[in-house]
């Protein structure tokens, strides 16, 4: 994973809100159920700044779905660390959490696809998404660690739709027949099947 190299300093970034929230009495699972209903948040937004097939695309839209993305993002980071700091931390939080970052990616990306218009694409890229989740906890299932590995993992995913659609707000026209979601599907698309395949490689040779 590209980003996860940073995780100590974005643990330390976050402590702030790790103690804040403690005080105000704030729980793990209610951050994660907020990261969610941002997600969602963020998907209706970026279909609506794609037009939602309809060609009336508007574009602010995209920025409104880039900073709830970046919220959905930070919250993510929030919520485990707020429950190793309450001792709260439990395989059904766990559960619960990455339950809901799964609908919380096809959300988003169903957004992003319906709002171009571009549902295969947009197949593509989600089965590439969920295939690389699956494939880091079934590595846990099967008696090793839970599998990060690979080059896009979920906070890489999270920072390119920040990022795209961010892009989108200005960049309209598209570019070899596809606007940037376009292409940022297709990143996910083959990079995610990719990541992947390089999760079930690493854990089948751990294996052998």
């Amino acid at each position: 994973m590209t980003l996860d190299r940073f995780r100590p300093l974005a643990d330390r970034a976050v402590t702030p809100f790790v103690n804040a929230s403690a005080r105000f009495g704030v729980t793990p699972d209610a951050v994660s159920v907020f990261a969610f209903l941002l997600a969602g948040a963020a998907g209706g937004a970026f279909y609506l700044g794609g037009g939602g097939g309809t060609g009336a695309a508007e574009p602010l839209w995209y920025l409104a779905g880039a900073l709830f993305v970046f919220c959905n993002g930070w919250l993510d980071l929030l919520d485990g660390a707020l429950a190793r700091r309450l001792g709260t931390d439990s395989r059904a939080g766990d559960l619960l959490d990455h339950v809901l970052d799964r609908y919380a990616d096809i959300l988003m990306i169903v957004g992003l696809a319906a709002g171009v218009d571009r549902y295969p694409l947009g197949l593509a890229a989600i089965t590439g998404v969920l295939m690389t989740s699956y494939l880091g906890t079934q590595g846990q299932a099967v008696g090793l660690d839970r599998v990060y590995g690979g080059l896009l993992g979920r906070a890489d995913r999270l920072v390119l739709i920040g990022l795209i659609g961010l892009v989108a707000v200005f960049v309209t026209d598209p570019l070899a027949g596809l606007t940037p979601v376009g292409w940022l599907l297709v990143v996910f698309a083959v990079v995610g099947h990719f990541t992947a395949i390089q999760r079930f490689v690493g854990a089948y040779q751990a294996l052998s």
